[in-house]
């Protein structure tokens, strides 16, 4: 009765925080600031992420998850402790049970890090549960049927496509490919082609207002003015940019996704494969929220696709479902401790 669970989506970009019986809690960029003489670390989270490209020569903001696995040991628990004490209050009897959610592709150290990083973070016990299946759950997919359910998660740093079938992952791949190569492509692609530099923040900020999978006729083009810097001159300049120009700068990253969903396709088995032609794809993750993504998945593909209810809350949902029901999705867990 006393005892909390907190279920936790460890993203590339974002952590959300899922609290048994009050829900999300807490949804905030994956980015520590730290000192760089004595080491010390000054901000998390939404802090962290405005001093991003604002720091001194004495700080440094970064992202301490790479390609959804840790990149910085030490960063990664320090944040975990922060959010573990934000979610659950200072003043604790119980330590809390803890949920993370990983890459499908994860190996045994990496899977081992992550539980290390979450019981020194001052949790009990540590689940790890893999990202598709998560998302799965949180999608509202019944994965312990004898019948195969597509899913395909897009995060920042990874997009993880899984076929699975009575609690368990049958065929999965992943691609180091999400939202955050898509913004690299958006700067790259003004880069080159207005001779101008924009920020990262800026490059997010022009995807989600103008990005779209596939292009769309001229007379209903969305278009926007951006600032930044003329790479000829070095001073300030103002563009002009369409929808259709951002559908062209993020052809290649939408590719390598389509491409691994007919991976997993390939090596599903016939029956199962049977079974995602009947139902269709799932789309979850930040990624889905791209604009005609599951039209063009569904063009590539053949199969119907279709976007989860707040897709980008399918995973942090997941975890609060598998916690409350551990016997019921036993399968799933990877590992505890």
């Amino acid at each position: 009765m006393f005892n909390k669970k907190i279920g936790i989506d460890l993203g590339t970009a974002n952590t959300l925080v899922f609290v048994s019986k009050k829900g999300i809690v807490l949804n905030e960029p994956t980015v520590v600031a730290v000192t760089l003489d004595d080491n010390r670390i000054l901000a998390v989270g939404n802090e962290a992420k405005q001093m991003i490209g604002r720091t001194p020569d004495s700080i440094v903001a970064s992202r301490p998850m790479k390609d959804g696995v840790i990149a910085d040991y030490k960063m990664v628990q320090a944040m975990l402790r922060y959010f573990i004490n934000k979610a659950g209050g200072r003043i604790r009897l119980f330590r809390p049970e803890v949920m993370v959610s990983v890459p499908a592709g994860i190996t045994s150290t990496e899977r081992r890090a992550v539980v290390d990083a979450i019981i020194h973070a001052g949790a009990k016990s540590a689940y790890i549960v893999k990202e598709p299946v998560l998302a799965a759950i949180g999608a509202g997919i019944p994965i312990n049927t004898a019948s195969g359910n597509m899913i395909i998660d897009i995060g920042g740093g990874t997009s993880e496509v899984a076929v699975i079938s009575l609690g368990g992952i049958v065929s999965c791949a992943s691609a180091r490919v999400g939202g955050n190569k898509i913004d690299q492509a958006v700067g790259e692609y003004i880069r080159k082609k207005h001779n101008l530099a924009v920020g990262d923040k800026t490059a997010e900020d022009i995807k989600i207002a103008l990005g779209s999978a596939l292009p769309v006729v001229e007379d209903q083009e969305d278009s926007m003015d951006i600032r930044g810097r003329d790479l000829i001159t070095g001073l300030p300049k103002t563009i002009h940019i369409t929808s259709n120009e951002i559908t062209e700068a993020i052809y290649d990253q939408l590719r390598e996704i389509i491409q691994t969903v007919k991976k997993v396709l390939q090596e599903t088995p016939p029956e199962l494969a049977a079974d995602v032609i009947d139902k269709g794809m799932v789309l979850s993750g930040g990624g889905a929220l791209l604009r005609n993504l599951d039209q063009l998945i569904s063009k590539a593909i053949g199969v119907p696709c279709y976007v989860a209810d707040e897709p980008l809350l399918c995973v942090a949902k997941g975890t609060g479902i598998t916690l409350d029901n551990l016997e019921l999705y036993k399968r799933a867990v990877l590992s505890k401790r």
